[in-house]
């Protein structure tokens, strides 16, 4: 199977291991079945079962995918999230392995996402943090403010508070 080289290991594209299952006669008669587990706006959990020609459930695997998480999701989210459980499963079966279960695409996202600047990372601020920050000093305002996401309404709060534009 053809490989690529991420930071310098080779992994086994998906569509290689699917390849293999479907042109290799011990797979013949095997079934592929996908189904949503959970899916709102902000991500999607996918389900790939693999089912041996008797129809018994030979592997099972999940993908957890973010809609904003690579340029990838922003247009084919479903069906980067199936490649991603399809890639575990055929994994599983021990189709593709010699480096990663993981797949190529998987490796990719992973190292982008390791890269992020903290700024990528903020986290919300949640009410009594607020509060907190409502009776801190000024410096702690302005740190509050360029640490964490949070709503409007917080931030002009903070704003007004101190006096910040």
């Amino acid at each position: 199977m053809k490989t690529i080289d991420i930071k310098g290991k080779q992994y086994i594209t998906v569509n290689e291991r699917l390849i293999y299952f479907r042109s290799n006669k011990e797979f013949l008669g095997w079934q592929i079945l996908e189904d949503i587990v959970q899916l709102d706006e902000i991500e999607g959990v996918f389900k790939v079962t693999i089912l041996n020609s008797d129809g018994t459930i030979m592997v099972t695997a999940h993908a957890q995918e973010a809609r904003d998480s690579s340029y990838i999701n922003k247009t084919s989210f479903l069906e980067n999230g199936f490649t991603s459980a399809l890639g575990r499963a055929l994994g599983y079966l021990g189709i593709g392995i010699d480096t990663s279960i993981a797949s190529a695409n998987e490796v990719q996202n992973a190292v982008k996402n390791q890269n992020k600047t903290p700024k990528d990372d903020k986290k919300w601020l949640t009410e009594s943090q607020l509060n907190a920050t409502l009776k801190a000093s000024v410096e702690q305002a302005t740190t509050v403010l360029n640490t964490f996401k949070m709503k409007k309404e917080y931030r002009q709060q903070i704003a007004t508070k101190f006096n910040l534009k």
